[in-house]
C-alpha cells in the first residue's frame, strides 16, 4: 500500500499455514480470536460435482489473519478455495473462462460508487488483482450507498473496500493507492493494468487518467449512477479515440488548470448529456450548493452500476464484443413498461379437432386414405399419392425430408408402410394386387394395381391399422410373451424384413444408455435440433395436419414448460461449447429404460426398395404388437439412416464420431451383420393409450382414365 509518512492501515489478510510459529503467537493473544469452520468448507469441497482432483482435496488448512478485526480464520488451500467460491458461478461463467479472468488487473479510481464495482468483481471472480485508490474517508452521508459501516467513518475509503474485500476472498491481490490518483502517480498507477474503471469526481483526475490510459492502450469504463450510464472507451482498440467520446472537445489537463469552477460546469453538463438526465436529477442539479450540499445518489442506482460494469470487464476479459460507446440501463423506464406475460400454453392440451373430411366415395380413394395413416418421421408425410381406377402410386417426395434422412431412407420405410397400409385397405374392399416397388438412389415409387380378389387375414386388419398410433409415454416394464414376440417376428419375416427384440433388462439399458446419448447429440446438431422444434405443433398451429403435436409427446407441466429452453438454439450453443448437456438424453434414456422390449427391423441390403420392403415390415408389426396390447413408439437415432462415415458427418459433422461408436455399438448390441439396413427401431411399452394421436394431410388424388 502506498501512503504518504503516516503508518500503513492493514487491509489485506495475513495467510499463515497450520505450523507457522506466528499462529502459536496469536494463539497466545488473549485479544485474538479463532475461527474454524474448515470442516464445513471441506465438506463444500467433497460435494463438488464433478469432484475436485485429490491433489486439491490434499491442500492442507490455511489461516487468514484480519489484523483490524484481531480475528484468525481458517479457509481452504488457495486451489480449493477457489473451486467452492466459484462453484456457483458455473456455468454462467465456466471453469476455463474463470481462469482467463484470473489473468486480468483491474484499477478502480473512486471508491464510493468504486467500491461496489471492485467488491462485485472481486465476488464474481472476474480479475485476479485489483487496484483501488482514492484518498477521501469515509463519513457518514456515503453510508447511503457505500457498502460499508459506522466501524468504518473516518477510514480511508480504499482502505474500507479493500478489508471487505479480504474478509470476502483472503486470497484476491488487491493493491491500494490512499492518496487517489495524481500527476506524480498516475503512470505508475495505470502501468500494468487490463482495465481501469474511473468512479471520481474530479473532471481534472477523469481527464488525467485517460490521457495515460489512451497512451498505454488500456480501456477505460465510467458510469453515472442517474439512469445507470455506462461509457466504455475502448482505447486498447482503437488508441487515437477522442476522450470522453469526444464530448468535452479538446479540453485536456493542461487547458484544465486554466478553467474556474463555473467554466467547467458546462464539460461536466455534457458528460452525464444534461437532456436526458432523470427529472428529479434535473431539478436537483438546480439545487446544489442552495439546499444541497452535492448532487444526489442511490443505492439502487450504484447496484445498477456495479453490474453494468462486470458484465463490461468479463467480456473484455474474455474477448468478446465490447464496442466503445454509451447505453443507459434505466431501470424506472423499465420498470415503467411493466406488462402481463404472454399466456402459456396449457399443458396437455391437444390442438381442437380437424373438420372431418369427407369419407372416401370408392375403393380407391379409401386405400389411398388408408396410405396416408401410414407413419414418418417427424408425421412429414413424405410422398405424392396418385390414384387411378384400378392403380395406386405412391411416390417418395423428397421435399419432405430431414438432414436426419440420409439419402431418402427414411423416407423409402414411409412410402413402404403406406404401401402395406393401401394393401390392408384394398383387401377390406375386396381388392389384391401387389405392391411393385421401384426406385433408384434418388426416387422412389410404389405402385399397387388392382384386381377383384380376397385376402381374409390383411382384411382383418383395417380397423386395427386405421386405429394405429404412436405412444410415447413411459411404460411399466413387463415381459412380453414369446409367442407375441412369435407372431410379430413372422409379419416381419413374410415382408422380406427381420425382427430382433431385445427383452432382457441389461440389453433394454444398454439400449437405453445408447439412444439417449445419439439423442443428446440430435438436441447439439443445430440443423437437427432446428427441425427437431420445427416438427412441433402447438395448439393454434397454422399446420396441425402435418408434424408432431405436442400433447402425444405425453409431458408433465414442468417438462412442457422445459421446452420453451430446449427449443432456444443459443443455449445448445452453449452446452455444444461446454460439451455439456447430458441431460438432453435423459427422457429418451428413461423412455427405453421403462419399456417392455425394444425391437428393431432389419432387411438385406441397402436400396431404397429395400428400406421400401422394411417400411411394410414396420408397418405390419406395429399394428400386430397393438393388437397383442402393446404401445408403440418409433425411435429414429442419427446415426439410423447413416451408412458410413461420409453420411454421418453430413448428419452432425461436429459429432461424426461419437455418433459412429454409438451406431456400432448398437449394431453389435441387436447383432446386425454388415450386409443389413436398421429400418427403424420400435419401443414397446405395457401404458395406456396416447393421449393423442398425429393428424394427416389429405392424400394428393390426382384421376386417370387408364390408372396411370
Amino acid at each position: 500500500m502506498t501512503r504518504g509518512a503516516a503508518q500503513p492501515l492493514p487491509c489485506t489478510a495475513v495467510i499463515l499455514a497450520a505450523d507457522d510459529p506466528a499462529l502459536e503467537d496469536l494463539r497466545a493473544d488473549p485479544r485474538i480470536e479463532f475461527v474454524d469452520n474448515a470442516p464445513a468448507q471441506r465438506s463444500a469441497l467433497r460435494q463438488l460435482t464433478p469432484a475436485a482432483p485429490d491433489d486439491v482435496v490434499a491442500e492442507p488448512i490455511r489461516w487468514a489473519y484480519y489484523p483490524w478485526r484481531r480475528t484468525v480464520v481458517s479457509v481452504l488451500g488457495p486451489r480449493g478455495f477457489r473451486l467452492v467460491r466459484f462453484d456457483r458461478n458455473r456455468n454462467l461463467i465456466t471453469t476455463q473462462e474463470q481462469e482467463r479472468l484470473a489473468d486480468l488487473t483491474v484499477g478502480v479510481v473512486g471508491l464510493s460508487v468504486g467500491h461496489t464495482i471492485a467488491y462485485t468483481l472481486a465476488a464474481q471472480g472476474l480479475c485476479g488483482h485489483l487496484r483501488l485508490a482514492d484518498f477521501d474517508e469515509m463519513e457518514l452521508t456515503n453510508l447511503n450507498r457505500v457498502p460499508a459501516t459506522v466501524f468504518d467513518i473516518g477510514v480511508n475509503k480504499a482502505v474500507v473496500c479493500a478489508r471487505r474485500i479480504a474478509e470476502l476472498d483472503p486470497y484476491l491481490a488487491v493493491t491500494v493507492v490512499d492518496t487517489g490518483v495524481t500527476e506524480d502517480n498516475v503512470e505508475a498507477f495505470v502501468d500494468g493494468l487490463d482495465v481501469v474503471v474511473e468512479e471520481c469526481d474530479s473532471l481534472d483526475t477523469k481527464m488525467l487518467v485517460r490521457e495515460v490510459a489512451r497512451r498505454r492502450e488500456v480501456p477505460v469504463l465510467m458510469t453515472t449512477s442517474d439512469r445507470g450510464l455506462l461509457d466504455v472507451e475502448r482505447f486498447d482498440l482503437d488508441p487515437a479515440r477522442p476522450l470522453l467520446h469526444g464530448l468535452v472537445g479538446d479540453l485536456d489537463t493542461v487547458s484544465l488548470r486554466n478553467l474556474s469552477s463555473s467554466d467547467r460546469v458546462p464539460y461536466s453538463l455534457r458528460l452525464v448529456d444534461a437532456a436526458e438526465v432523470s427529472s428529479r436529477m434535473a431539478a436537483s442539479l438546480l439545487e446544489v450548493n442552495q439546499t444541497l450540499a452535492t448532487w444526489p445518489q442511490l443505492s439502487s442506482e450504484v447496484a445498477l452500476n456495479a453490474a453494468a460494469t462486470a458484465e463490461a470487464v468479463r467480456r473484455i476479459g474474455l474477448g468478446e464484443r465490447l464496442p466503445s460507446g454509451r447505453a443507459r440501463l434505466d431501470i424506472t423506464d423499465i420498470v415503467d413498461r411493466l406488462c402481463d406475460p404472454p399466456a402459456q400454453i396449457p399443458g396437455g392440451e391437444p390442438a381442437d379437432e380437424p373438420a372431418r373430411e369427407p369419407e372416401p366415395t370408392t375403393a380407391v380413394e379409401a386405400i389411398a386414405a388408408a396410405a396416408a395413416r401410414a407413419p414418418s418421421g417427424g408425421n412429414c408425410q413424405p410422398w405424392r399419392i396418385d390414384v387411378g381406377d384400378d392403380t395406386v402410386r405412391i411416390a417418395l417426395d423428397t421435399g419432405y425430408v430431414t438432414a436426419m434422412d440420409v439419402g431418402f431412407r427414411g423416407g423409402a420405410v414411409a412410402v413402404g408402410a403406406a404401401a402395406f397400409n393401401a394393401r390392408v385397405a384394398a383387401a377390406a374392399h375386396r381388392l389384391v394386387g401387389e405392391v411393385e416397388f421401384d426406385g433408384d438412389a434418388g426416387s422412389l415409387t410404389a405402385t399397387l394395381r388392382l384386381r377383384r380378389g380376397s385376402d381374409p387375414a390383411l382384411a382383418e386388419l383395417y380397423e386395427p391399422m386405421l386405429r394405429r398410433e404412436t405412444n410415447r409415454r413411459r411404460g411399466t416394464p413387463a415381459a412380453v410373451p414369446d409367442e407375441v414376440i412369435a407372431v410379430l417376428s413372422a409379419a416381419a419375416a413374410e415382408e422380406g424384413a427381420t425382427l430382433t427384440v431385445l427383452t432382457d433388462q441389461a440389453q433394454r439399458d444398454e439400449a437405453a444408455e445408447i439412444l439417449g446419448a445419439a439423442d443428446r447429440i440430435r438436441f447439439l446438431t443445430p440443423v437437427l435440433h432446428s427441425e427437431m422444434f420445427s416438427e412441433l405443433r402447438w395448439p393454434g398451429s397454422a399446420d396441425p395436419d402435418t408434424g408432431i403435436d405436442v400433447s402425444s409427446l405425453e409431458l408433465n407441466a414442468g417438462d412442457l414448460v422445459m421446452l420453451d429452453v430446449l427449443r432456444r438454439p443459443e443455449v445448445m450453443r452453449h452446452l455444444a461449447t461446454w460439451d455439456a448437456g447430458a441431460a438432453l438424453g435423459e427422457e429418451m434414456r428413461a423412455r427405453v429404460a421403462s419399456s417392455s422390449a425394444i425391437a428393431v427391423i432389419t432387411v438385406t441390403g441397402g436400396a431404397l426398395t429395400d428400406f421400401a420392403r422394411a417400411g411394410a415390415a414396420v408397418e405390419s408389426v406395429w399394428i400386430r404388437a397393438e393388437q397383442q396390447g402393446l404401445a408403440v413408439q418409433p425411435v429414429s437415432p442419427p446415426f439410423l439412416y447413416a451408412a458410413d462415415s461420409a453420411d454421418l458427418e453430413r448428419v452432425s459433422p461436429a459429432h461424426a464420431g461419437a455418433l459412429g461408436e454409438l451406431r456400432e455399438r448398437f449394431r453389435k448390441l441387436t447383432d446386425t451383420g454388415p450386409t443389413e439396413s436398421q429400418a427403424l427401431i420400435l419401443r414397446f411399452a405395457h401404458a395406456p393409450r396416447a393421449s393423442v394421436r398425429s393428424r394427416r394431410r389429405s392424400p394428393l388424388r390426382h384421376r386417370s382414365a387408364n390408372g396411370g
